[in-house]
């Protein structure tokens, strides 16, 4: 009896959130949905309300969100180019300062403009979509102070001298 009570009240697990690594990952299901789109992608414009700290290798940027632990249901503006493994997020624009000397980062913002897919749906493999604003909301940006700090430190020779455990 208490097990039928405590299996009645018992409440559904929520899906695990998944990782930016997760989201980045080039999957079966992801190549199908670039297969099915139309491949409709356009220009944005950089340096309005938001730039792109473009970070090459992505995995070095979705450490660094990761590392910051950067929330994957937010709704920030990342977008991944497999092609050229480069993940581009967006921070407030005016922001580039954080980013000075970072190795493998560059800052888009006025006079950028960057492809993205028109949909989240019709991403390709050079502008998909790894997260993206939800239902017509302004984007969440990523912090850039602590998104520049998480690179830094991520790229430093001390980090790369460091014993992997």
């Amino acid at each position: 009896m208490g097990d039928a009570s405590a299996a009645g009240t018992a409440k559904a697990k929520r899906p695990a959130t998944p990782t930016w690594h997760e989201l980045a990952a080039v999957t079966d299901a992801k190549r199908g949905l670039w297969l099915l789109s139309r491949n409709r992608t356009g220009w944005a414009v950089c340096g309005r309300e938001w730039d792109m700290v473009a970070v090459e290798p992505m995995a070095a940027g979705l450490d660094a969100l990761a590392a910051m632990r950067a929330g994957t249901r937010r709704g920030y503006q990342v977008l991944a180019d497999h092609l050229s493994d480069r993940l581009y997020v967006a921070v407030p624009a005016d922001s580039g300062s954080f980013f000075e000397n970072i190795p493998g980062v560059r800052v888009l913002s006025s006079g950028h403009q960057l492809l993205t897919p028109s949909t989240p749906h019709e991403g390709t493999i050079a502008a998909d979509w790894i997260s993206h604003p939800r239902g017509g909301t302004p984007p969440a940006l990523v912090a850039a102070d602590r998104f520049a700090a998480h690179l830094r430190e991520l790229t430093s020779p001390a980090h790369a001298k460091a014993p992997m455990s």
